[in-house]
């Protein structure tokens, strides 16, 4: 790749940007894990990163603009790892499944990831400007839980009797619940255990195989 074609260069420097907020996203993520949301300040961002605020805010003008991108950080990851267990073919009970062990991967390689999740969605009740960037995010995986519960409700591998809005916010409710136990990921298998055992229904062997 040649620096003195101007589409080369322009390319190489769109690469290096996305790489520096890269950089900045993570370096945000994990002073909010150390010090929560209150202690977040550009200047020490900029010093793990090992830029200047200067070049800190060409990146991210405002603390709007750092919480984005930290959310734009959680969401593409969060991507690339459904993407990583595909849903196509599955039945409900499989792409629940895949539900629990993507949260469960998580936990196990990458807990940061669920407490900036948490802390930001905590903040998210007192600020409107992240809410507006985290609970669409919230909305997505829990219409997604939904979905799923309605499918395994209409082929018959899950109960009857379900009400899968309902459920979807309980699933999740339970799962978040259980990662705060993080010094011991068993009690997460028990919970989503427990979880699939409620909803399979007892009629429907052959289908939760």
């Amino acid at each position: 790749m040649k620096i003195e074609d101007p589409k080369n260069f322009l390319e190489l420097k769109r690469c290096d940007t996305d790489e520096r907020r890269r950089q900045i996203a993570l370096a945000a993520r994990q002073l909010i894990v150390e010090r929560g949301f209150e202690g977040l300040r550009t200047r020490d961002i900029a010093e793990r990163v090992g830029i200047n605020v200067a070049t800190l805010h060409y990146h991210v003008p405002s603390k709007e603009a750092l919480v984005e991108l930290v959310a734009q950080s959680l969401r593409d990851e969060f991507i690339a790892q459904a993407e990583k267990r595909p849903r196509d073919g599955l039945s409900p009970l499989e792409m629940l499944r895949h539900e629990f062990a993507d949260f469960r991967e998580t936990e196990v390689e990458n807990p940061a990831l669920h407490l900036v999740m948490i802390e930001l969605a905590e903040r998210a009740r007192r600020d409107e400007r992240i809410a507006a960037v985290i609970q669409p995010m919230q909305a997505y995986w829990h219409d997604q839980m939904t979905d799923i519960l309605q499918q395994g409700r209409e082929d018959g591998c899950f109960r009857a009797d379900i009400d899968p809005e309902a459920t979807a916010s309980m699933v999740i409710g339970a799962m978040i619940s259980a990662r705060r136990r993080d010094d011991d990921i068993a009690f997460f298998d028990r919970v989503a255990a427990e979880l699939e055992r409620s909803l399979v229904n007892p009629a429907a062997t052959g289908k939760t195989a």
